[in-house]
């Protein structure tokens, strides 16, 4: 059995409809003006930008969505870890062009822990999970 490590991304609406359509099998490829994919080492700093960053924000389609995902620690002892700010915030910098290799060592589907809504989100609570279900926890953004 390979070990694994537990990471964490927050994203918006957009992105997060783009996993749920392959099953939550991988993240989507990057734009062209994100030459990085940055999952990060721990749910706090995900909480902190998908409520921060994400719900107020209208690219995101102001909400923010904190996936975790297991990875084969392996393939990540390659890329170092990056901190950014405080102590919290460490990240990793996957190369755009490596994310369908990151994607191949996923282990398990990406789940979605949290919702987090701005106060201009126009959607459904949660336009894919059924009510109850016990995977998500939607929670208002400050």
């Amino acid at each position: 059995m390979v070990e694994t490590l537990t990471l964490y991304r927050p994203v918006g609406l957009k992105e997060a409809q783009l996993v749920r359509e392959v099953d939550g099998r991988g993240f989507p490829p990057r734009l062209p003006d994100q030459p990085f994919f940055y999952p990060v080492m721990n749910v706090d700093y995900a909480r902190q930008i998908a409520r921060d960053w994400n719900a107020p924000d209208a690219g995101s389609g102001h909400v923010g969505f904190v996936t975790a995902f297991d990875v084969q620690a392996p393939f990540l002892a390659r890329y170092p870890v990056r901190t950014v700010g405080a102590r919290l915030h460490q990240e990793l910098w996957i190369p755009a062009e490596e994310l369908a290799e990151f994607n191949a060592h996923l282990v398990g589907p990406i789940r979605f822990l949290e919702a987090w809504f701005g106060p201009d989100y126009q959607g459904p609570a949660i336009p894919w999970v059924p009510a109850g279900d016990p995977h998500t926890v939607a929670r208002p953004a400050r």
